[in-house]
Parts: C-alpha cells; sequence; structure tokens
C-alpha cells in the first residue's frame, strides 16, 4: 500500500471485531511510532500498550464510558516523558506524541486494522490504572484492531481554502 493510500483509507473506527491482533503486527506498528521523528531527536514518547480485556473495560470508564474502546483488540495510551518547550514556544509533548501516533495510525491501516484517536479521557483515571507515575503527561489513547465497520467518507475542505504560497490570502 502506498502512503497515499494508507492516508485516504485512515479513518475514526469505532466497531472492531473480536478477534486479537497478531504480536508481530503490533510489534510492526511500534516500531513505526519508534521511527517517528521527535523535537531535537529526543524520543521522548512512551506507549503503554493494553490487550488485556479486563484493563480495557476500566480504560472504558476513564474515557466517558466510550464502549467501542473496550471492543478494540488493543488501546494505547501515548505519553511523554518531556516538559520541554521548542523554541516557537510549543511544548514538545503533544506535538511529538501526535507525529507518533500518527505514525501508528497510518501503519496500521497499511497492516489492514483500523484506528481511533481518543481525547476524550480523564488522565487521572487512567494514571492508576496503567500504573503510570504522576510526572508522566498521558496525552493521547488509541483504539486500535480489526474494524467491523466500513470508513465513512468525511467531507474535506478544497485546497485553496486551506493552503496560501508565499503569504496568508485567507
Amino acid at each position: 500500500m502506498e502512503v497515499i493510500e494508507a492516508i485516504k483509507n485512515r479513518y475514526s473506527c469505532r466497531d472492531y471485531k473480536d478477534i486479537p491482533v497478531e504480536k508481530e503486527k503490533l510489534e510492526q506498528i511500534m516500531e513505526a511510532a519508534r521511527l517517528a521523528p521527535s523535537a531535537r531527536n529526543k524520543q521522548s514518547w512512551r506507549f503503554v500498550v493494553v490487550t488485556k480485556k479486563a484493563v480495557k473495560e476500566k480504560i472504558v470508564e476513564a474515557a466517558n464510558n466510550q464502549n467501542f474502546l473496550g471492543k478494540a483488540a488493543a488501546i494505547i495510551a501515548g505519553c511523554s516523558i518531556s516538559k520541554d518547550s521548542m523554541r516557537c514556544g510549543q511544548r514538545v509533548a503533544p506535538i511529538d506524541l501526535a507525529i507518533a501516533m500518527d505514525h501508528i495510525s497510518l501503519r496500521a491501516t497499511e497492516l489492514g486494522l483500523a484506528t481511533c484517536w481518543i481525547g476524550s479521557f480523564y488522565p487521572d483515571k487512567v494514571r492508576p490504572i496503567l500504573s503510570i507515575p504522576d510526572d508522566i503527561e498521558i496525552v493521547e489513547l488509541m483504539a486500535i484492531g480489526y474494524p467491523a465497520d466500513k470508513p465513512r467518507q468525511t467531507e474535506r475542505l478544497d485546497m485553496d481554502e486551506i493552503v496560501s504560497y508565499e503569504k496568508w490570502r485567507f
């Protein structure tokens, strides 16, 4: 699969088949995250991959009772050990994690899996479930598994609505 195909095929899946993801596929997906670029190449992300049903059910509660999470084969908690900011003023943690998690979602798509970014969760409820220390930021959760639904087409803005060259023209 070409990268552009993975980009076009990736969608937010909210219904998963009751099939575990093979360990070798999970390792390939996490390798994609490991290879992601990061600020000053610090690679400050850390990932907790959850596959046990009982633990996933606890995360469902900590994620506003989004029940589809419990059906996913795995839930990945994307965390950061960085408190740094870049010269532009942006914090490193959410940016580096977003890049790595996007690598995860695209590699998963290439491998016939589906993902869903989860930002609706309570970090202070997830933290004790996964034994994540207080000084570690939990940036994002991601569901992953074999899709039971079909990709939905979403409307996208036209290029001239989002891109200008040389200066702001909006």
